[in-house]
């Protein structure tokens, strides 16, 4: 079976081509090898002897791999990572995707050592080396379970340096946890189990529950729940998990212990919940695990700026464990809205296009400072803060302005801008949202529909709609068959709902206020794609029966609780007026005598001071006198 899926190879690969020179009709036959090592290991070279460990993806095992040249053999003790059974079909696909990371992989530092790939059993084997221990393990024989400060900068340090380097070369990791932090016979840590939930993505898995998710549930960042809806997953992703490991070194307890896998999801992607950070850490230690737990991976760090702050606090520990620190001084955003870590993502040059900044989540203002200008100097007072000058077209003087308040502009496009695909693909949204555009016009997009950034050129897009936080949309007439569920109103038509959240990929997170949630919409919230919905808003409703039914949705919060009050108040004033009616026929049963002569003689009572009390005041003037007049 293993034949069928992927042939043996040489160790060198041979390449024929015809070479000629001036003459078509003279052909010269070259032959040329490259000596490029191919990943593929034959299953008979492979002895598996017992299994070592179990994870989310398949089994780990202790094998012997054996290697032989014309000289000499060798046997090597291994690791095997047996992967969960996947359809034959898609074999292929992962080994061709295994071919490129193995390539990749060669020669980075403090990245577990892959020999290759085989097919076992029918199921897929990753063949690497062997490690006798990891950080995990290591914590486990320590007092309480948690690493000295000095200890986990420098293991981190170790680690952020591989990942980095992978992230350079286009490979996620999204499997960090101190299990799979090896240790090597230099108690240096290193990378493991490499970027197996990555080689994964768009593969079907055995299981639908693992299919929603890639990666361990402690360690998974919002967007690695349904990547396809929430995503798209990308190196800020990593570090979240790199975080989430951090944080368990430090306090000796796995992030969300004791918590269900639907509490987890329940707390990471709906409350947007954060691992606890403990308190006391150097400052800028402390401030970057919170930014790697932002919410929207945009505003989280790079594994490049953990690395930078992790160097830089190694002389803030002690071999004791301890650490000096002034507290804690986290600032997420400056005013702005952004954090740091993302306004620092993409520096701007002189000659840079530029307009300013909107905030993020919000209707783009009418009013903008700087509509657009063009960048003619930089100024840089520290290395947090920097100034640009700017010209814009009209005003003479260049204006002087933070840089955080500016976006660049390529090709008419800035990051966060709402694009559409002129040419749309059915497999995804052709609506989505920009989030990175260099000079040359190279695009990132993330659509609904697609786990990863989709890559293209500015020329393939154009602007799009926007939609912002707390804007009414629903679902377009045309529409019969949404990518998500949406409600109905009792006559059939669409609800309206309100905009939420919006996620990176141009996904709305819809409420519907006053909706009562029932069964598995707990959360009141709904998913809609940004390509089937139309905003709302009692401007644009025609007819002043579209406008009525627009103010019923707008009000949909209140109406519960106007019925009930409007229940309330009935109850009250017919009690009120109850005791009224009831209380005037008492009085004239006890306080009136009819003659019959049929005049009416009112009888009226005196308080014990002698006046008299307050029921003349209910009489005419002239009667009032008469009564109190007479003793």
């Amino acid at each position: 079976m293993a034949g069928k899926v992927v042939p043996a190879q040489p160790a060198s690969t041979y390449f024929e081509y015809e070479l000629f020179e001036g003459d078509p009709d003279n052909l010269t036959t070259v032959v040329v090898s490259s000596n490029q090592p191919t990943p593929w290991i034959e299953p008979a070279k492979v002895k598996l002897r017992h299994r070592i460990g179990r994870g989310p993806f398949g089994d780990v095992w202790l094998a012997t791999l054996h290697q032989s040249t014309e000289d000499y053999d060798e046997f090597h003790e291994v690791a095997v990572k047996m992967l969960h059974p996947i359809k034959e079909d898609h074999m292929s696909a992962f080994l061709d995707k295994f071919n490129d990371l193995f390539l990749k992989c060669q020669g980075v530092e403090n990245v577990c050592l892959l020999h290759g790939v085989s097919v076992i059993n029918g199921k897929i084997c990753i063949i690497m080396k062997f490690y006798e221990g990891s950080i995990s393990d290591k914590m486990a024989r320590l007092k309480r379970g948690k690493l000295p400060l000095s200890d986990v900068l420098r293991h981190g340090i170790e680690l952020s340096q591989g990942i980095s380097e992978l992230h350079a070369k286009g490979l996620l990791v999204l499997s960090l946890k101190p299990s799979n932090f090896l240790l090597n016979d230099n108690n240096q840590a290193v990378l493991g189990d490499t970027g197996i939930p990555y080689l994964l993505l768009g593969i079907p898995l055995p299981s639908a529950d693992m299919s929603c998710r890639l990666g361990t549930v402690n360690y998974m960042a919002p967007e690695q729940w349904q990547p396809e809806w929430r995503g798209p997953i990308s190196f800020e992703t990593d570090s979240w998990g790199f975080a989430c490991s951090i944080v368990e070194m430090l306090t000796g307890s796995q992030p969300w212990s004791g918590r269900s896998v639907e509490e987890i999801y329940d707390s990471v992607v709906w409350k947007q919940e954060r691992p606890r950070i403990p308190e006391g850490l150097p400052p800028p230690v402390e401030n970057i695990l919170h930014g790697c737990f932002e919410y929207d991976f945009r505003n989280r760090p790079l594994v490049t700026d953990i690395l930078h702050v992790f160097k830089s606090s190694q002389n803030a520990a002690y071999s004791d464990g301890s650490w000096t620190g002034l507290g804690s001084t986290f600032d997420r955003s400056g005013g702005s809205g952004y954090t740091k870590w993302f306004l620092s993502k993409d520096h701007l040059e002189v000659r840079d296009v530029v307009r300013s900044r909107r905030p993020p989540n919000s209707r783009k203002p009418e009013n903008m400072e700087i509509p657009e200008g063009t960048v003619v100097g930089l100024e840089r007072e520290t290395d947090r803060d920097c100034f640009v000058l700017v010209r814009v077209h009209g005003i003479h003087d260049p204006l002087r302005v933070p840089a955080s308040a500016l976006e660049r502009v390529t090709s008419g496009l800035a990051a966060g801008d709402w694009v559409r695909l002129k040419e749309e693909n059915r497999k995804h949204s052709p609506v989505g949202v920009l989030h990175a555009i260099d000079r040359l016009g190279n695009v990132a997009v993330g659509f609904i529909g697609v786990e990863t950034l989709w890559k293209g050129n500015s020329s393939e897009l154009q602007m799009a709609e926007s939609y912002f936080v707390g804007q009414f949309v629903k679902l377009k007439a045309n529409v019969f068959s949404p990518r998500f569920e949406w409600p109905r109103k009792r006559g059939g038509e669409w609800a309206t709902g309100k905009i939420w959240w919006i996620l990176p990929n141009g996904c709305l997170v819809v409420k519907f206020p006053g909706r009562l949630p029932f069964g598995g919409d707990k959360h009141g919230s709904f998913l809609a794609d940004p390509a089937e919905v139309e905003a709302v808003s009692f401007h644009t409703c025609p007819g002043m029966a579209k406008k009525y039914q627009h103010l019923e949705d707008f009000h949909w919060a209140v109406r519960p609780l106007v019925i009930a009050l409007g229940l309330f108040t009935a109850m009250k004033v017919g009690i009120f007026v109850g005791k009224k009616v009831g209380r005037s026929k008492v009085n004239k049963q006890q306080n009136a005598i009819v003659p019959s002569d049929g005049q009416c003689m009112d009888i009226q009572t005196r308080s014990s001071n002698g006046n008299s009390n307050g029921n003349s005041a209910w009489f005419p003037p002239s009667v009032a006198n008469i009564i109190g007049g007479s003793k």
